[in-house]
């Protein structure tokens, strides 16, 4: 259990030092948007070759994959509108400036973006080790989420310490949710599994297709199929080395 909440705690420090860079450095619109498509490549992958292939190894003919992998996504996106409907809608949008008065749906919002991918990082310590692929894809795709919200909540007049208090918060939430997992999926059948790990992969598959990726084209243009490439790419080869050894 506790090492699924350090190595879930080290996923999400990502969080912490986007927001510090978001506080201590003026990053371009364009820069952010390609920043975000790279996190969005590598978490691709991860989804494909992390999850979904995972799911598929376990469960192979049993149907447990699609049935997961569709109610993860229809999940995701129902929660995603309930959200959006009280105000945070625009939580990953570079150029929103987030008022002190969506901080629960804020933090809500980013929770539900984080969990899923928190949860696979616990899961993949029941196999011995955990998931060095899902490790940097998660640290990665937080960074461009951190520094955007970030300026967005310093256009709405929060403190320095009110938004590092925040992200911390977050970071140790997710955390908190890996070492749940761990503890409540450990004795669970494959099967059961199978079905976590295809349900994060549909509602992280929605999340970067309704909110990251829309974000990284509007601001990064063409070059964000080029970053997003260059993600997916460098999240495979973490993948083929962590498989090799």
């Amino acid at each position: 259990m506790t090492q699924a909440f350090l190595w879930a705690l080290l996923a999400t420090s990502s969080l912490l030092v986007g927001g510090a860079l978001g506080l201590g450095v003026k990053f371009g619109e364009r820069t952010l948007g390609v920043i975000m498509a790279f996190g969005a490549g590598a978490l691709i992958s991860a989804v494909a070759y992390e999850m979904i292939l995972e799911a598929l190894r376990i469960a192979a003919g049993t149907g447990v994959t699609g049935i997961g992998f569709a109610i993860g996504a229809a999940t995701f996106f129902l929660l995603d509108q309930l959200i959006g409907a009280v105000g945070a809608g625009r939580r990953k949008d570079i150029e929103a400036a987030h008022q002190s008065k969506l901080v629960v749906p804020l933090v809500l919002a980013i929770i539900l973006d984080g969990v899923p991918e928190s949860t696979v990082i616990g899961l993949s310590i029941l196999d011995g080790e955990v998931s060095l692929a899902m490790l940097v894809a998660v640290f990665i795709s937080n960074l461009p989420e951190a520094i955007a919200s970030t300026t967005g909540m310093k256009s709405g007049g929060w403190s320095a310490a009110r938004v590092m208090l925040l992200w911390l918060v977050i970071a140790l939430a997710c955390a908190v949710a890996s070492a749940v997992g761990y503890v409540v999926l450990g004795t669970a059948s494959e099967y059961w599994l199978a079905f976590i790990n295809a349900f994060a992969a549909g509602a992280i598959l929605m999340m970067l297709a309704n909110t990251m990726m829309p974000e990284a084209y509007n601001h990064g243009g063409k070059l964000a199929g080029v970053f997003t490439v260059l993600g997916f790419a460098v999240s495979v080869s973490v993948v083929l080395l962590e498989r090799t050894h």
